[in-house]
């Protein structure tokens, strides 16, 4: 029997939702409110809008893909539900960045960790990045509130033979660990969370705060690419949209122009900088798209006896962050250490190789383990960070600049993702760089890991937490909004998403994301009405 999709049946039931690619012509909207995205911040900010009466208006530049669109199948997953065919990557080439791009946003295709901000990032914004009112007694109820909306509650069910490798070889090491908080409600652990759920457990903002908004009111207008603002004095005069083509590449030539009192961007933390920089929107400090970060993550693959199918099962139940926060904030650069599901097509771009290398490394993948490395960048001055820019047709592109003390931190964690493998009884660890292959004991890893050449190309990096770009802080020349979201320059116009942040966060940041722009919503609504 096939399981009902309440979007379409919204839809059926009269939602406002319009898709631009069918647009025959030029069109002209008005909201109260214009939310540019449908991610974590933006479908966020539209449900306690449109709950408190205001007609808001989800600009979405993505198509619409629902649960009777979820196959289960790389392909076509990568093609609808990622940037750039889940082929974005940093200006050099050489690190990949996946972030959602359709209704719902990354929200879509993450793989439902759920943490609060550690309290030693808060700690850290308030006293080196003039940020106000973050704290954590003051995000708890928003935390709390968020988690209550979206089922967030750590994994009840064992973790799958892959996340149970960081738990059995941090036992063995004595390393701290702990279950992972996931934002599912009658989770099916299927393991295909980054292709979108097609049971609806994730409680994707495609399943939560947009069916929330529509039910009040608010509209969606998707397959339409927000290309600038453009203003008059102090004030957002209205938005300039694109129609896309049904596949979102091409512009149709239909134009649309939407008028609102306020407007509010939450493209994330590439987007959102990119939509002020084909503004020319006022930059006095020249703030934007500047200190963007990205959780840098490398990679550690094993193999084991048995099998670990890393295709199955909740993608990600356990973590450790043992070495998050040994150094502080100023000390050697810190990381979390989690687990990816590996499915084929994402497996063998990881695990890297040519011919036979490659063949025989995918031959293995269903006793293959792979643990990754977030790196906490951003809160060194010697750390790596990034900036966006535009390209000569004016999309948008992370120059992402590595330092010294970021691959001192890579090689760290390679070693320990090493040990944590070996302790847990892994039979062969293989470091994911180019001039590496699997070796049968940790001395022998210790030794390759020493040598590697830590450079772009060689070392296998990636991304799927794009963060900063518009940072929060009530100082105007460190940042692009003040501690409301509000940016400086303009009255009218806010910012809620995680391009806020001034750092990194340490953390899987959809939580995050969610609980700071219901708090700042929610002091938007108050302003709204005085």
């Amino acid at each position: 029997m096939p399981i009902a999709d309440p979007f379409l049946q919204g839809i059926a039931s009269g939602w406002q939702v319009q898709n631009a690619s069918l647009l025959e012509n030029d069109l002209q909207l008005e909201a109260d409110v214009v939310i540019v995205g449908s991610g974590a911040g933006g479908a966020t900010s539209a449900e306690l809008l449109s709950a408190a009466g205001l007609r808001v208006l989800i600009v979405e530049e993505g198509p619409l893909r629902t649960s009777t669109d979820f196959k289960m199948q790389e392909p076509q997953a990568y093609a609808d539900l990622y940037q750039e065919g889940m082929g974005r990557m940093s200006k050099d080439g050489a690190i990949t960045i996946m972030q959602g791009r359709a209704v719902g946003g990354t929200t879509l295709i993450n793989w439902t960790s759920s943490f609060r901000t550690p309290p030693e990032t808060l700690k850290h914004w308030a006293s080196e990045h003039a940020v106000s009112g973050l704290d954590k007694d003051t995000l708890q109820p928003w935390f709390e509130r968020m988690e209550q909306r979206l089922g967030v509650a750590p994994w009840s069910m064992p973790a799958n033979a892959n996340n149970e490798v960081i738990k059995r070889g941090c036992e063995a090491l004595d390393l701290s660990w702990a279950v992972i908080p996931r934002n599912v409600r009658g989770c099916m652990n299927l393991g295909y969370c980054g292709m979108g759920c097609p049971v609806n457990a994730k409680q994707s903002m495609l399943v939560t705060c947009i069916p929330a908004s529509l039910n009040n009111g608010g509209s969606l207008l998707y397959l339409a690419r927000a290309e600038r603002l453009q203003m008059t004095q102090n004030r957002v005069q209205h938005l300039e949209c694109q129609a896309l083509d049904a596949r979102g590449v091409e512009p149709t030539g239909r134009k649309i122009i939407i008028r609102a009192k306020h407007y509010i961007l939450a493209g994330g933390g590439i987007n959102t900088p990119a939509i002020l920089l084909r503004s020319q929107a006022p930059d006095p400090h020249k703030r934007c798209g500047k200190r963007t970060f990205l959780h840098l993550t490398n990679f550690s693959a094993a193999q084991f006896s048995e099998p670990v199918n890393p295709f199955y099962g909740a993608p990600q139940s356990i973590y450790s962050d043992h070495f998050q926060w040994l150094n502080g904030a100023k000390g050697p650069l810190g990381y979390k250490l989690e687990v990816p599901p590996l499915h084929p097509a994402f497996a063998a771009t990881i695990l890297g190789g040519y011919g036979e290398v490659n063949a025989e490394r995918m031959a293995q993948l269903p006793n293959t383990h792979m643990m990754i490395a977030l790196m906490r960048d951003g809160f060194h001055p010697d750390s790596a960070s990034g900036t966006v820019e535009l390209r000569s047709d004016g999309s948008p592109v992370l120059d992402y600049q590595m330092t010294p003390y970021t691959w001192n931190g890579i090689r760290r964690a390679y070693h320990n993702m090493a040990e944590i493998q070996f302790a847990a009884g892994a039979e062969r660890v293989f470091p994911v760089h180019a001039d590496a292959d699997y070796v049968t004991s940790l001395n022998r890893a210790k030794s390759l890991i020493d040598n590697l050449d830590l450079s772009l190309y060689r070392a296998r990096l990636g991304s799927a937490h794009v963060m900063g770009g518009c940072a929060i802080s009530d100082d105007a020349s460190q940042g692009v909004t003040n501690s409301l979201g509000m940016h400086h320059q303009l009255e009218n116009l806010s910012i809620h998403d995680g391009s806020l942040f001034p750092t990194s966060i340490g953390a899987n940041p959809q939580l995050s994301i969610y609980a700071l722009c219901a708090l700042l919503t929610e002091q938007l609504i108050k302003r709204l009405a005085a």
